[in-house]
Protein backbone atom coordinates (compact mmCIF):
# COMPACT_ATOMS: atom_id res chain seq x y z
CA UNK A 1 0.00 0.00 0.00
CA UNK A 2 1.18 3.24 -0.69
CA UNK A 3 1.72 5.04 2.48
CA UNK A 4 1.33 8.53 0.56
CA UNK A 5 -2.06 8.23 -0.10
CA UNK A 6 -4.81 8.51 2.67
CA UNK A 7 -8.40 9.64 3.12
CA UNK A 8 -9.30 8.28 -0.28
CA UNK A 9 -12.95 8.75 -1.21
CA UNK A 10 -14.84 7.44 -4.44
CA UNK A 11 -18.03 8.86 -6.64
CA UNK A 12 -19.59 7.27 -9.26
CA UNK A 13 -20.30 9.70 -11.84
CA UNK A 14 -21.41 6.58 -14.66
CA UNK A 15 -22.01 3.06 -14.46
CA UNK A 16 -23.82 2.83 -17.73
CA UNK A 17 -21.03 1.36 -20.44
CA UNK A 18 -18.19 1.12 -18.15
CA UNK A 19 -17.55 3.00 -14.62
CA UNK A 20 -16.52 6.47 -14.24
CA UNK A 21 -15.73 7.49 -11.17
CA UNK A 22 -14.31 10.44 -9.38
CA UNK A 23 -11.83 10.24 -6.52
CA UNK A 24 -10.79 12.57 -4.20
CA UNK A 25 -7.98 11.77 -2.08
CA UNK A 26 -4.77 13.53 0.01
CA UNK A 27 -1.51 12.93 -1.34
CA UNK A 28 2.06 13.61 0.82
CA UNK A 29 4.04 15.43 -1.74
CA UNK A 30 7.85 15.55 -1.69
CA UNK A 31 8.54 17.73 0.98
CA UNK A 32 5.77 16.05 3.49
CA UNK A 33 3.04 19.06 3.25
CA UNK A 34 -0.08 16.85 2.05
CA UNK A 35 -2.07 18.30 -0.50
CA UNK A 36 -5.99 17.45 -1.98
CA UNK A 37 -6.51 16.14 -5.44
CA UNK A 38 -9.18 14.93 -7.50
CA UNK A 39 -9.26 12.46 -10.15
CA UNK A 40 -11.16 10.77 -12.80
CA UNK A 41 -10.60 7.33 -13.60
CA UNK A 42 -12.30 5.25 -16.27
CA UNK A 43 -12.80 1.44 -15.58
CA UNK A 44 -13.55 -0.68 -18.50
CA UNK A 45 -11.61 -3.30 -17.34
CA UNK A 46 -8.39 -5.19 -19.28
CA UNK A 47 -7.47 -6.05 -22.48
CA UNK A 48 -5.22 -7.96 -24.49
CA UNK A 49 -4.41 -7.41 -27.83
CA UNK A 50 -2.67 -9.25 -30.89
CA UNK A 51 -0.37 -8.99 -33.88
CA UNK A 52 -1.32 -11.91 -36.21
CA UNK A 53 1.94 -12.49 -39.03
CA UNK A 54 2.67 -15.36 -41.73
CA UNK A 55 6.01 -15.17 -41.94
CA UNK A 56 6.33 -16.77 -45.31
CA UNK A 57 3.66 -14.29 -47.08
CA UNK A 58 5.46 -11.31 -45.40
CA UNK A 59 1.74 -10.60 -44.20
CA UNK A 60 -0.12 -9.36 -40.89
CA UNK A 61 -4.02 -9.13 -39.93
CA UNK A 62 -5.65 -6.39 -39.44
CA UNK A 63 -9.00 -4.79 -38.57
CA UNK A 64 -11.16 -1.95 -39.68
CA UNK A 65 -13.81 -0.24 -37.74
CA UNK A 66 -15.87 2.74 -36.54
CA UNK A 67 -14.72 4.34 -33.40
CA UNK A 68 -16.82 6.85 -32.18
CA UNK A 69 -14.11 8.97 -29.87
CA UNK A 70 -11.74 9.08 -32.57
CA UNK A 71 -14.34 11.12 -34.45
CA UNK A 72 -15.53 12.53 -31.83
CA UNK A 73 -11.79 14.26 -31.77
CA UNK A 74 -11.34 15.08 -35.32
CA UNK A 75 -10.95 11.85 -37.22
CA UNK A 76 -13.45 12.49 -40.56
CA UNK A 77 -14.50 8.99 -41.11
CA UNK A 78 -13.70 7.79 -37.24
CA UNK A 79 -12.46 4.48 -38.92
CA UNK A 80 -9.44 3.22 -37.41
CA UNK A 81 -6.96 0.14 -38.76
CA UNK A 82 -5.84 -1.63 -35.50
CA UNK A 83 -4.93 -5.03 -34.24
CA UNK A 84 -7.23 -7.50 -33.20
CA UNK A 85 -7.54 -7.04 -29.38
CA UNK A 86 -10.99 -7.19 -26.69
CA UNK A 87 -11.68 -6.45 -23.13
CA UNK A 88 -10.95 -9.58 -21.14
CA UNK A 89 -14.39 -9.89 -18.84
CA UNK A 90 -12.90 -11.81 -16.48
CA UNK A 91 -11.13 -14.09 -18.66
CA UNK A 92 -7.60 -15.45 -19.16
CA UNK A 93 -5.80 -12.97 -21.43
CA UNK A 94 -4.58 -15.75 -23.58
CA UNK A 95 -8.28 -17.16 -23.86
CA UNK A 96 -9.75 -14.01 -24.65
CA UNK A 97 -7.37 -12.89 -27.34
CA UNK A 98 -7.79 -16.35 -28.92
CA UNK A 99 -11.61 -15.54 -28.94
CA UNK A 100 -11.39 -12.72 -30.31
CA UNK A 101 -8.96 -13.62 -32.98
CA UNK A 102 -11.90 -15.75 -34.38
CA UNK A 103 -14.76 -13.60 -34.10
CA UNK A 104 -12.87 -10.50 -35.53
CA UNK A 105 -11.10 -12.50 -37.93
CA UNK A 106 -12.01 -15.90 -38.67
CA UNK A 107 -8.52 -17.46 -38.08
CA UNK A 108 -8.66 -20.12 -35.26
CA UNK A 109 -5.17 -20.12 -33.56
CA UNK A 110 -3.70 -22.43 -31.08
CA UNK A 111 -0.64 -21.02 -30.36
CA UNK A 112 0.42 -17.30 -28.92
CA UNK A 113 2.81 -15.81 -27.56
CA UNK A 114 2.83 -13.04 -24.62
CA UNK A 115 5.22 -9.98 -25.25
CA UNK A 116 4.81 -7.55 -22.96
CA UNK A 117 2.12 -5.50 -21.17
CA UNK A 118 1.30 -1.68 -20.74
CA UNK A 119 -0.89 0.62 -19.46
CA UNK A 120 -2.33 2.30 -22.37
CA UNK A 121 -3.70 5.93 -20.67
CA UNK A 122 -2.62 5.60 -17.05
CA UNK A 123 -3.66 9.23 -16.26
CA UNK A 124 -7.21 8.65 -16.82
CA UNK A 125 -7.96 4.74 -17.32
CA UNK A 126 -7.18 2.10 -15.31
CA UNK A 127 -6.82 -0.79 -18.26
CA UNK A 128 -3.61 -2.64 -18.75
CA UNK A 129 -3.06 -4.43 -21.87
CA UNK A 130 -1.71 -7.79 -22.68
CA UNK A 131 0.08 -7.93 -25.98
CA UNK A 132 0.43 -10.61 -28.13
CA UNK A 133 1.87 -12.11 -31.09
CA UNK A 134 0.87 -15.50 -33.20
CA UNK A 135 0.77 -16.81 -36.52
CA UNK A 136 -1.88 -17.49 -38.74
CA UNK A 137 -1.94 -19.41 -41.81
CA UNK A 138 -4.77 -19.62 -44.68
CA UNK A 139 -5.89 -23.41 -43.15
CA UNK A 140 -6.69 -21.55 -39.96
CA UNK A 141 -9.37 -19.62 -41.39
CA UNK A 142 -12.74 -20.94 -39.80
CA UNK A 143 -15.16 -18.01 -40.60
CA UNK A 144 -15.14 -14.65 -42.01
CA UNK A 145 -14.83 -12.81 -39.14
CA UNK A 146 -16.61 -9.05 -38.83
CA UNK A 147 -16.76 -9.22 -34.90
CA UNK A 148 -19.40 -10.59 -32.24
CA UNK A 149 -23.06 -10.05 -33.98
CA UNK A 150 -24.53 -9.03 -30.26
CA UNK A 151 -21.30 -6.24 -30.09
CA UNK A 152 -22.23 -3.94 -32.97
CA UNK A 153 -18.63 -3.93 -34.24
CA UNK A 154 -19.08 -4.11 -38.02
CA UNK A 155 -15.11 -5.25 -38.62
CA UNK A 156 -13.39 -5.31 -41.73
CA UNK A 157 -10.28 -7.50 -41.92
CA UNK A 158 -7.16 -6.86 -43.89
CA UNK A 159 -4.50 -8.69 -44.71
CA UNK A 160 -1.51 -6.31 -45.32
CA UNK A 161 1.98 -6.21 -46.08
CA UNK A 162 4.34 -5.92 -43.45
CA UNK A 163 6.18 -3.25 -45.31
CA UNK A 164 3.28 -1.24 -46.16
CA UNK A 165 2.04 -1.69 -43.05
CA UNK A 166 4.44 0.38 -41.19
CA UNK A 167 4.17 3.10 -44.42
CA UNK A 168 0.95 3.54 -43.48
CA UNK A 169 2.03 4.64 -39.63
CA UNK A 170 4.87 6.82 -41.57
CA UNK A 171 2.02 8.01 -43.73
CA UNK A 172 -0.49 8.70 -40.73
CA UNK A 173 -3.28 5.63 -42.18
CA UNK A 174 -2.45 3.82 -38.81
CA UNK A 175 -2.80 5.95 -35.43
CA UNK A 176 -4.03 3.28 -32.98
CA UNK A 177 -1.29 3.34 -30.33
CA UNK A 178 -1.14 -1.03 -29.73
CA UNK A 179 -1.02 -1.42 -33.26
CA UNK A 180 2.23 0.68 -33.39
CA UNK A 181 3.37 -0.92 -30.52
CA UNK A 182 2.92 -4.73 -31.82
CA UNK A 183 4.14 -3.32 -34.97
CA UNK A 184 7.50 -1.73 -33.86
CA UNK A 185 8.24 -4.41 -31.52
CA UNK A 186 7.91 -7.30 -34.53
CA UNK A 187 10.05 -5.13 -36.62
CA UNK A 188 13.01 -4.58 -33.47
CA UNK A 189 12.84 -8.39 -33.14
CA UNK A 190 12.65 -9.11 -36.54
CA UNK A 191 9.70 -11.27 -35.77
CA UNK A 192 8.39 -11.05 -39.64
Amino acid sequence: MNNKIKNIRKDVLSDNWYTLCKYTYEYQKDDGEWETQIRESYDRGNGAAILLYNKQKGTIILTKQFRMPTFLNGNPSGMMIEVCAGVLDGAHPEDCIKKEVEEETGYKIHHVKKVFESYMSPGSVTEILHFFIGEYEEQMKVGEGGGAADESENIEVLEVLVDKALDMIRKGEIKDAKTIMLLQYASLNKII
